[in-house]
């Protein structure tokens, strides 16, 4: 062990997966039990993770593989989940294009200079060497895959264009994203600059995350909401399509092929569109019926989702029988439980457990009984 950190750690040789059913359920096989796992499982509600981070900055820390790696793990020592997904940020991204972006204590992510004017548009980088950017990111996913010991699938992720192009113009988080949102209304091809700009640099990230070990790419388009469906169509479903399709035709080029999940958050009138955008799961929110999206997405795909992060408040056995509704609404085939959202800081790991284990309990005896 001594020397482990001399050898250089290559995306090959990983150990085998032994436990493949988070894939199976992505691609609609049948599956024993339904996989689980949380969006921000890796996060502030564990001890461990708020003393691994303490006064670490936290881009300094994105930027580590070792902290990457030993954060992706810590969740999986505690919960028997059925993927990880690997520690790391949405905002990577501007930051390789050459936006400043900082975690300000108490704000969230901010950035000192955002685009305010199409012409702001020069000052990023168009050309983005991935590898020399992001490959940090790399390098994470590949000593994760190594030291994850074939326990679980490794997932990579990305923020959609739309999503990371409303942080940029906003300078951080925002309640209307009206400044955002005025660039699509009055600088409509400018919009679609960007948005081909920031389609560029996510395709090309993904296929280094494939490449460096991922076995499964999420695209995180958490700011769907605030579009209404003519937007929608506009300025996020194109560009979602295409990172879908230019990735897919990549990986087949070299006989490859992972799953790749949308989640496009409160996007709930885009659901058929979603379900026909060569993902093969769609990712729900909290704020969508099951049994509708079953109906409504025709069997095209898996689903994920999408249990309110809130009910993890409930006691231990209202978790339970919450988890046995969303189970009978999606049905167990070509179904992946998660949240509807990513796990708040306050909440308690007793209660994680509790929603893994019911995941599983219930999704066993469920199986039984088809």
């Amino acid at each position: 062990t001594e020397l482990c950190h001399l050898v250089p750690i290559l995306p090959k040789d990983f150990p085998q997966l032994k436990n493949d059913t988070f894939l199976r359920a992505a691609r609609g096989e049948e599956t024993e039990h339904v996989p689980v796992w949380c969006m921000r499982q890796a996060g502030r509600y564990l001890p461990e993770f708020r003393e691994f981070r303490a006064g670490k900055d936290f881009f300094d820390t994105c930027r580590s593989p070792e902290a990457c790696c030993e954060l992706t793990l810590q969740p999986l020592r505690r919960f028997p989940f059925d993927a990880a997904i690997i520690f790391s940020d949405i905002l990577v991204v501007p930051q390789a294009m050459g936006m400043d972006v900082q975690m300000v204590a108490g704000k969230g992510p901010t950035f000192p200079e955002p685009l305010k004017e199409p012409e702001d548009l020069q000052r990023l980088q168009v050309k983005v060497d991935v590898e020399k950017e992001l490959g940090y990111v790399f390098k994470a996913i590949t000593l994760t895959r190594h030291k994850i010991e074939g326990k679980v699938p490794l997932i990579g992720f990305t923020g959609a264009p739309w999503t990371l192009m409303s942080y940029m113009i906003e300078g951080g988080g925002s309640n209307t994203h009206s400044k955002a949102k005025r660039w699509l209304y009055r600088h409509p091809e400018a919009s679609h600059m960007l948005l081909k700009m920031l389609t560029d640099v996510v395709v090309e990230y993904l296929l280094g995350q494939v490449a460096a070990g991922a076995q499964a790419l999420q695209v995180f388009e958490s700011h769907a909401g605030i579009l209404g469906p003519v937007q929608f169509k506009d300025f996020s479903l194109p560009y979602l399509r295409d990172i879908a399709r230019r990735v897919k035709d990549k990986l087949k080029e070299k006989g490859q092929d992972v799953p790749m999940i949308v989640f496009a958050k409160d996007a709930h009138y885009g659901l058929e569109d979603l379900s026909q955008s060569y993902y093969e799961v769609v990712g729900l929110d909290w704020t969508i019926d099951p049994r509708s999206a079953r109906e409504r997405t025709g069997g095209r795909v898996s689903l994920q989702g999408n249990m309110d992060p809130c009910a993890l408040y409930s006691p231990k056995e209202c978790i339970s029988d919450i988890v046995r509704k969303m189970l009978e609404g999606f049905g167990t085939r070509g179904y992946i439980a998660n949240l509807g959202h990513g796990l708040y800081p306050d909440m308690d790991p007793e209660n994680v457990g509790t929603f893994v284990e019911a995941v599983h309990q219930h999704s066993i005896q469920m199986n039984k009984q088809v």
